[in-house]
């Protein structure tokens, strides 16, 4: 079993539920008392919003990249980042690496590829919904994103940063985020939502949607499990 690099702590909240899925994963599928070999760099979230905010994605870029080279010296063989935000700048920390980052929207469109999805409504920070740092890997692969308009972005950014990331769930909220997927999907005809924020999945799941849910906090753990039981790495 290859040791994973767990990048979390953006927010500890969703970095929780990455550590549950991917040691259930590999009790699964080893079975008896196994669990993941994993090194986790929990971030100081304030000073990673506040870049973020700032728009200094630079330093932010510099912080995580420090973070990664620490767990590359510390054994891992691979890095999941635990949020889909900072992907943003994943290819400057895998510029400093040996080891290779698993980068969340790869996952997630490699699902959307299996399962034919051609058009999907994106929901996130509205870094993730109005950069193209997401939305590239979908149009690469021909898959249309569809992007909340200003209003619905500003609503859902706020739910997950005042709320979701400070561990509050509010069924009011709830409901604003089940309107804008039915919205979407009897506006723009989408064929799936992505919950592109590890949070979201904290508010959202497939019972309460009429269309398939794309959970990139699971899809991703699930994929470093694969990848960490895969001997041809």
């Amino acid at each position: 079993m290859k040791t994973i690099g767990m990048i979390g702590g953006m927010s500890w909240e969703s970095t929780v539920t990455y550590y549950q899925l991917i040691n259930e994963a590999v009790k699964e599928r080893l079975g008896g008392l196994h669990s993941a070999r994993c090194i986790l760099y929990s971030m100081e979230f304030d000073e990673i919003e506040k870049l973020q905010s700032s728009g200094n994605w630079k330093q932010a870029a510099a912080v995580l990249g420090a973070a990664a080279m620490k767990l590359e010296a510390a054994g891992a063989d691979f890095i999941i980042i635990c949020t889909n935000t900072m992907h943003k700048v994943a290819g400057q920390i895998q510029s400093q690496l040996r080891i290779p980052i698993l980068h969340i929207a790869e996952v997630c469109v490699q699902k959307m590829k299996q399962d034919g999805i051609q058009k999907a409504l994106l929901l996130g920070t509205r870094y993730t919904m109005e950069q193209d740092f997401y939305t590239s890997f979908m149009r690469a692969e021909g898959i249309q994103p569809i992007i909340p308009d200003e209003d619905d972005r500003e609503a859902i950014n706020h739910v997950i940063f005042k709320e979701l990331c400070r561990g509050e769930i509010h069924s009011k909220s709830r409901q604003l985020f089940l309107s804008i997927i039915q919205k979407y999907q009897k506006a723009e005809d989408v064929e799936a939502v992505i919950l592109g924020c590890t949070e979201i999945p904290l508010l959202i799941q497939q019972e309460a949607v009429a269309i398939p849910v794309l959970d990139t906090t699971c899809l991703h753990a699930l994929a470093a499990v694969e990848l960490a039981l895969n001997q041809d790495m």
